[in-house]
């Protein structure tokens, strides 16, 4: 595997709506009849801790698995009405969780004395499903200690403002949860990104910096993020976690000043709510809750051919359901109108160059897409930097042939991951 740092960085092709054009307070729906949690994990019946009919308590940790380290944290209280299998983007396995919600009903105290005696082992417990899923496994996992903590104030995608609205609505939060983070965690360092015109309005947030990022796609990045903060670009093939860093959005920062200032973990995500004809709007709604409720309440009918798509336009992930719940992680759904998808091909590449002019690191992409076609991943790793890629999908976005470029490479990645993982489970 190549370890070199990025190439030489070119130019963005696209503009976010940022900052200044967001849209205004979220709308608070309503928590439907039945919430569905998904458990990282395999469904195993047979070691199932949690049954048809248990009662559970909004703040309770719901752990299905009494060895697995990983837990969901219950949104609403109410009673266990299913448990399953269920298979998510690129096969990835889950547990799914259904609970039929009672209204009013009483909070558990468990999560407020979490918060009360805060340490690392309990915030890995109690906030890994907070809203913005903060990332605690990489202060366990990685090798290389966690000196920086980077706090992304800006949105991955175009038209999400997810991140952008909590910088501006919570400040006093996310100082909360920085002063937190910092002590529990020993950092150095605490960066918070911005875009870049208004880096001085939030200089008072609790950070030791505040950087800029560009308004131009793909600057919101995470990688490119990094860049902003740390002022190199990080080797590629590492993690943030291998460069000692550690990356949670805004929004996840605030959840847990949230829960550390009133006891109490918040269950409602915002999420930014992208129509057909591109306008946009925030709600805010439990996790768990199907995007159908969310369609509803935003009067979005969805029609034969229109696809479902779990983020914005450039990175997200079709779903094929208005059934899939509202994850931690989930900042966007947008719908796209069967008229306006540009269907993928079987057309090969005409070496038009395009996805070589549009790509942020340089890669050579045409010949990176011919070896991920053909199942080869690791040349495609060794040969033609597929462990540099950023995963912007500007290559997808600019191609003639409508080769679907970012989806093998996004599955490339996956399944090496996958691989590996499983080699290093064999080996140990």
């Amino acid at each position: 595997m190549r370890k070199k740092s990025f190439l030489s960085l070119s130019s963005p092709r696209l503009d976010y709506r940022n900052f200044a054009g967001l849209p205004g307070e979220p709308e608070l729906l309503p928590p439907p009849k039945a919430l569905t949690l998904h458990h990282p994990g395999r469904f195993r019946p047979a070691k199932a801790g949690l049954n048809i009919g248990d009662r559970v308590r909004r703040g309770q940790r719901l752990a299905i698995y009494e060895e697995q380290k990983e837990g969901v944290i219950c949104p609403a209280t109410g009673t266990v009405s299913a448990v399953g299998p269920f298979i998510g983007d690129l096969g990835r396995p889950y547990t799914a969780v259904t609970i039929a919600v009672e209204p009013d009903g009483e909070a558990d105290d468990e999560s407020a004395g979490a918060a009360g005696s805060l340490d690392l082992e309990t915030a890995g417990r109690f906030f890994a499903s907070l809203p913005g899923a903060p990332d605690f496994s990489v202060f366990f996992d990685s090798e290389t200690p966690i000196r920086t903590l980077l706090v992304s104030g800006v949105d991955a995608d175009l038209f999400v403002a997810t991140n952008q609205y909590a910088v501006r609505r919570w400040p006093k939060e996310i100082k909360k949860g920085l002063s937190a983070l910092s002590e529990v965690l020993s950092l150095e360092r605490s960066v918070l990104a911005l875009p870049g015109d208004i880096v001085q309005n939030y200089a008072s947030v609790g950070a030791t910096e505040t950087v800029g990022v560009s308004p131009e796609y793909p600057s919101g990045i995470p990688r490119l993020v990094a860049l902003a903060a740390m002022g190199e670009p990080l080797p590629a093939g590492d993690s943030m976690a291998e460069a000692g860093i550690a990356f949670m959005t805004a929004e996840a920062v605030a959840a847990i000043g949230r829960t550390v200032g009133t006891g109490r973990p918040p269950a409602e995500k915002i999420v930014t709510v992208i129509n057909k004809d591109g306008g946009k709007r925030l709600v805010s709604v439990v996790i768990g809750t199907p995007i159908r409720h969310i369609l509803d309440a935003a009067g979005i009918v969805v029609e034969e051919g229109d696809r479902i798509i779990l983020g914005g336009p450039m990175t997200g992930t079709a779903v094929y359901s208005v059934d899939h719940p509202v994850t931690p992680a989930t900042d966007a759904l947008m719908i796209q109108a069967g008229k306006d998808i540009v269907k993928t091909s079987d057309y090969p590449c005409i070496n038009c160059g395009e996805c070589n002019r549009a790509c942020p690191v340089n890669i050579q992409v045409n010949m990176l897409a011919r070896f991920l076609e053909a199942g080869k991943y690791e040349e495609a790793e060794d040969l033609y930097e597929l462990d540099a890629c950023i995963d912007c999908g500007l290559c997808s976005f600019v191609c003639v042939s409508r080769i679907p470029i970012f989806q093998y490479i996004r599955l490339a990645k996956y399944e090496l991951n996958r691989i590996r993982s499983i080699e290093e489970e064999e080996h140990e």
